[in-house]
This record gives structure tokens, C-alpha cells and sequence, in this order.
């Protein structure tokens, strides 16, 4: 049974970017996916969620509906028209509906609900490897279950939106981490402040056809935690051997426009004191900046109109 809606209260979290400091494969699973080394850095830089809380709206729940149904009258979404046609395809309804499962499953789900709007306020790029969609799906699951007062831990939460996507983890996780199996293990970083320039080209090569692409190395040999930690100089602002992105010789081969923004970033790196190189599987390349260039405002604002594609002076969270 449902009241007419009066809105409340409104919540508005930032979707955080993510880049990628390096990224290997170090072989592929019996389930047919890969097993991944990374190191995450979040960004203060993402998308708006903004979650409109009804105080008159009150769903009575029915456990034995399909939960997708459940989801359908609880949740209405804004925002997120370009992004897809149906409101089930989106990652902010399968996070809500993928939470509400577990809810049901593990016997948390309260009497009553209140209805929610999240409205999207989009800034990153699609198929940048910024992580925008999984960052979304990830504040979906964080703020619903605070307004929703289910209760999941942190880690009932990774669990959670490990199966919505292998890059929802770090967000929820919520700080620099490296990561291990397909994204999900997660082991906390420490890493120095630091901006970076970010490209984003117009380009998008399908993740799928990356991962099944006969030149993609598949085999780096694994690194351990404590190498990783101990030896971030390598690829924090500068990216030495053995540290870096798999896909990139893929990508830059496949699609043009990134080969342009990362070459256009290689020029800049004796001025910058740091390493170009991409992030994820593409599309966006960025360049760590030394403190020394951050504070010229003039030169990093050239750079960016100089830039064959947008470009963004962002900093780690």
C-alpha cells in the first residue's frame, strides 16, 4: 500500500572516478574470467547521485514479489535517460534490486520501506575506465543501505556489488587500494597526494573484444602485497618495469583518438616529472603532476586547451 509522495529530505554523494596506477593479468579463471593485479586510486573528481527520501511514501513490502517488481516501486530514477532506455538495465535499479535480494535472503528486509528518487547528475564519460557506472552502482548500495536501515557491513556490501560489476568493490571499499582476483580482493594503500591531468578522447573499444584480443598479455607473473606496497615509486607518479597497463598497446593500436591523447600526455611528461599512460581498458589516459607544476595555473590551463580531446586538473580523494 502506497501514501502520496512529499519529499523529505535529500542525500547528495559524490560518485567518485577511479584511475588505474597499473594493471596486469596474471591468468584466466576456470569461470572465464581473469585474474587482475591493480592498484586503485579514487579521485575527488565523479558523477552527483542525489537521493530524494519520501516521508509520506511508505511501501509495504511483500516478500514473495518479484523482487525487480519490489525494486520498481521503490526506486524511480532521473538522469539516467541517455544512459538506457529501461530503468532495469540501469547499474543504479540492478544495485537497488541486487540489495534488496540480499536483504530478502538474509532475512533484513524491514515491514515498511520509504520510496526513493535518485536522480543522476552525470560528468564522467561512458567507457572511459573511470568506473562511473560501477562508482553509481556503488553509492547506490552504500546510501540505500543507510536510508533503507539494512544493516550490511562494509564487507556484506563488497560481496554484495561483486556481483554487479568487478570494479563496484573498490568504490564501496572507499579508498586506495590494491587489488587482486577480479577486482574484489582488496588490500588498503597509502599513497602520497598527488593531481593529475585527465584525457578523455571520444573513443570506446568493447571490453569484451579487449579481453579476447590475441595480443593481450595474459600471463604478467604475479606480484606480492608487500612488493607492491613497498615499491610505489615505481608507479605512483613515474611507471617502471615490470609496472603497467596491459591493455594499452591494445587500445592505442585499436583506437586512434586514445593513441593521440596519450602521445599528446608523453609530450608533456618532462615538464610534468611523471608517466602518461591509460587507465582500465580505456578510454581515458592521464598524467601525474609534480607539485611544482600544480601551481601554475596558466600552464596546466594551456594544457588542457592545447588537449586533442577534454581535459580536467583532478585530484585523489
Amino acid at each position: 500500500m502506497t501514501k502520496n509522495a512529499t519529499t523529505a529530505s535529500v542525500i547528495t554523494r559524490l560518485s567518485p572516478a577511479k584511475i588505474n596506477l597499473f594493471l596486469h593479468i596474471t591468468g584466466r579463471r576456470a569461470d572465464g574470467y581473469h585474474n587482475l593485479q591493480t592498484v586503485f586510486r579514487l579521485l575527488n573528481w565523479g558523477d552527483y547521485l542525489h537521493f530524494s527520501i519520501s516521508d509520506k511514501a511508505v511501501t509495504t513490502i511483500d516478500r514473495s514479489e518479484d523482487v525487480n517488481s519490489l525494486c520498481g516501486q521503490l526506486l524511480t530514477l532521473a538522469g539516467t535517460e541517455a544512459i538506457t532506455a529501461s530503468i532495469e538495465d540501469n547499474l543504479i535499479f540492478k544495485a537497488a534490486s541486487t540489495l534488496l535480494a540480499a536483504a530478502i535472503g538474509s532475512n533484513k528486509l524491514p515491514e515498511q520501506l520509504p520510496q526513493v528518487k535518485v536522480t543522476l547528475d552525470k560528468r564522467l564519460p561512458m567507457g572511459a575506465g573511470l568506473g562511473g557506472g560501477s562508482s553509481n552502482a556503488a553509492t547506490t548500495l552504500i546510501t540505500l543501505n543507510e536510508i533503507w536501515q539494512l544493516s550490511f557491513t562494509q564487507n556484506e556490501l563488497i560481496n554484495i556489488g561483486a556481483t554487479s560489476g568487478a570494479d563496484v568493490p573498490i568504490f564501496i571499499f572507499g579508498q586506495d587500494a590494491i587489488a587482486m582476483g577480479i577486482g574484489e580482493q582488496l588490500t588498503a594503500i597509502e599513497l602520497p597526494d598527488q593531481q593529475y591531468l585527465v584525457l578523455t578522447p571520444d573513443a570506446h573499444v568493447n571490453t569484451a573484444k579487449l579481453f579476447a584480443h590475441p595480443k593481450l598479455q595474459r600471463d604478467i607473473a604475479p606480484l606480492s602485497i608487500e612488493t607492491i606496497k613497498n615499491h610505489s615509486n615505481d608507479y605512483a607518479q613515474h611507471l617502471n618495469t615490470p609496472y603497467h597497463n596491459v591493455f594499452t598497446p591494445v587500445v592505442t593500436s585499436l583506437a586512434p583518438a586514445v593513441d593521440e591523447a596519450l602521445r599528446y600526455l608523453q609530450g608533456l611528461e618532462q615538464q610534468a616529472l611523471g608517466t602518461a599512460r591509460m587507465t582500465g581498458s580505456g578510454s581515458a589516459v592521464f598524467l601525474p603532476l609534480d607539485a611544482s607544476v600544480t601551481i601554475d595555473k596558466a600552464l596546466l590551463e594551456k594544457w588542457i586547451t592545447d588537449a586533442p580531446c577534454a581535459g580536467y586538473v583532478v585530484g585523489n580523494l
